[in-house]
């Protein structure tokens, strides 16, 4: 900050950034484990007040987040939260990636066929087997064979490879979510590897992904059970902002995020 503002020829006295503007860049405008990004924004932001301020302007100006629209323009990370998981078929699950923690849509849906999953959205081998394990795991549990039913699972962002076993957990959401015509809570997300037995297994990247849910509003984050000793690595100003469901068992994710699940003689198609 000092750095910008001795660049744009401004006192820090003449000029103030509150905090909520900071996230606001932080969050709609640039995402990554560094601060590059940020310092340019905020240097942007500095230039536009130091030009009002030599077109006449009087200081000291503050800041405010309604501001950076006409400044920096539109926001480019937009919450996608409410529209992705308003229907039934849509499961918000937790990512590592190397630039830190994002959220990941999976989206389920079916059409009549002859039983087959078709899988897209560049997903590696590691990732098609837990759609596989998934998708088996949701006929148990809701006793459908789906024997003239093709699923289709779909990752958006088709243009970035994805691999894993983590999305395991979002993935038998999101058909469980389709089959029983029930949506996933939109203030939910979600990381695990599971099994056929049932089992919701450890993952890696606790951190990242408890950061990337904070940023993306989300509210309730489920972790293995497993996982529950890595939380001391998540800073505790988002600990206290986050509640935290621990899964031992694929049931346990239903419970928390969807609920009750309807009879047989309710179930509805998405």
């Amino acid at each position: 900050m000092k750095r910008q503002h001795e660049a744009n020829g401004l006192k820090p006295a003449k000029v103030t950034l509150p905090d909520e503007v900071i996230r606001a860049i932080i969050s709609d405008y640039t995402r990554e484990a560094g601060v590059r990004n940020l310092e340019r924004e905020i240097g942007a932001v500095l230039r536009n007040i130091a030009m009002r301020i030599a077109e006449g302007a009087k200081g000291p100006i503050t800041v405010e987040a309604k501001d950076l629209h006409a400044i920096l323009g539109a926001r480019r990370f937009e919450s996608e939260l409410a529209e992705r998981t308003a229907v039934p078929g849509v499961a918000t699950g937790l990512a590592w990636t190397p630039v830190g923690g994002d959220i990941l849509f999976i989206e389920a849906s079916r059409t009549p066929g002859s039983g087959k999953l078709i899988l897209t959205g560049q997903l590696g081998e590691v990732m098609k087997e837990s759609a596989q394990t998934a998708l088996t795991l949701a006929k148990v549990q809701l006793k459908e064979p789906l024997e003239k039913t093709d699923v289709h699972i779909h990752v958006p962002a088709g243009a970035t490879p994805k691999d894993g076993p983590s999305a395991g957990v979002a993935m038998f959401l999101a058909l469980v979510s389709l089959l029983s015509g029930k949506p996933v809570r939109a203030d939910v997300a979600m990381t695990g590897e599971i099994s056929l037995r049932g089992l919701v297994l450890p993952i890696g990247g606790v951190k990242e992904k408890t950061l990337a849910a904070l940023r993306a509003g989300i509210k309730t984050v489920m972790l293995p059970k497993r996982n529950e000793k890595d939380l001391e690595d998540v800073p505790k100003e988002a600990r206290d902002k986050l509640e935290f469901v621990f899964l031992e068992r694929v049931e346990d994710a239903v419970k928390c995020a969807i609920g009750e699940l309807p009879s047989g003689a309710e179930k509805k198609a998405a």
